[in-house]
């Protein structure tokens, strides 16, 4: 069916989720260069601006934050999206008639939006689904397309160091090598390197970190983010330190940004859930690592928030499944 619908497509949209991470883009630019090497008008969106880190895949260069108005689009990808809400304005504001939609995911909250969903809760990433997809339908992995793969394998895993990570995860991961794919290169850029407004930003986070019953947390005001000159929408990785300090169970970050919006990440270790909590509030996500936005004040966002997580952190005492 999907081999039909890519063979019959002309223009195809293809979207991922709001707050882009690297297996956001590489789950698009890996899908914009499959159906472009097929000879199909694609474009790429994604309602926030393509985190500098990612700027050597191929085709980030070319997403958009809206789609072609002087487009008629036959197929629409959404890659890497729980949930319709996380595309955004550009899915939201979608103006024509809507196409058939292509849902590919690895999210154990996805909701099973679309037309057609390639959806396995058990892969550590999109890009590892989208390998045996491209495999199965006979696509050529250029070094291009494998960069792209290989990128969202890389950095949802932490450099495969989290659970879930699997046999086929590490047999992916070599087959993207074989195909051209630069392992160093992609661990270095898209995981540890790091502008100075991160450390900025985590140095203003940790200034303020609060830990209670097993919850670590902090909220980062705007104006704070700003007067450090930075301009991203997520902790930078915030929330994983918070989630590996010995003491914690699980750790949030909350940030506001523009809008008087509040951007939420949950990590936490087994046997806890943060899917369970990010789902609360309207969000979703892993067991062991989610999210959410609520259009609350911050102080309002992180009361609810800490409430929640820490009844959570109360009653989880059995092990949680891993996705």
């Amino acid at each position: 069916m999907i081999q039909h619908l890519f063979n019959k497509a002309t223009n195809v949209l293809v979207i991922t989720h709001v707050d882009p991470d690297g297996d956001a883009i590489g789950s698009l630019t890996a899908v914009g260069q499959l159906l472009k090497q097929d000879g199909k008008h694609v474009t790429l969106v994604c309602d926030d601006r393509v985190p500098e880190r990612f700027a050597y895949l191929p085709m980030a260069d070319q997403v958009r934050q809206t789609p072609d108005p002087k487009l008629y689009y036959d197929l629409l990808v959404v890659v890497d999206c729980g949930d319709e809400g996380r595309m955004g304005n550009a899915y939201a504001n979608f103006s024509q008639p809507l196409p058939t939609v292509v849902n590919i995911d690895h999210h154990v909250t996805n909701t099973r939006f679309g037309d057609i969903q390639v959806i396995d809760d058990k892969a550590t990433s999109t890009t590892e689904i989208l390998y045996g997809l491209f495999t199965e339908l006979g696509y050529e992995i250029t070094e291009g397309v494998a960069m792209s793969l290989l990128t969202g394998l890389v950095t949802d895993t932490l450099g495969f160091r989290t659970v879930g990570v699997s046999a086929n995860t590490m047999k992916v991961a070599s087959a993207l090598m074989d195909a051209g794919a630069d392992l160093s290169f992609v661990t270095t850029n898209a995981l540890i390197v790091k502008p100075i407004t991160t450390l900025r930003l985590w140095q203003v986070g940790l200034n303020g970190l609060q830990l209670e019953n097993k919850l670590a947390w902090v909220a980062i005001p705007l104006v704070d983010q700003l007067a450090i000159g930075f301009k991203g929408q997520s902790s930078m990785g915030l929330v994983n330190l918070l989630a590996d300090v010995d003491e914690v169970a699980m750790g949030a970050v909350l940030m506001e940004i523009e809008g008087g919006r509040i951007r939420v990440g949950f990590r936490c270790r087994p046997p806890y859930n943060v899917a369970a909590v990010a789902e609360k509030l309207g969000g979703g996500g892993h067991f062991l690592a989610a999210g959410c936005t609520l259009e609350e004040p911050l102080a309002d966002a992180t009361a609810r928030v800490v409430a929640l997580c820490k009844e959570a952190i109360q009653q989880q005492g059995e092990p949680a499944l891993v996705g």
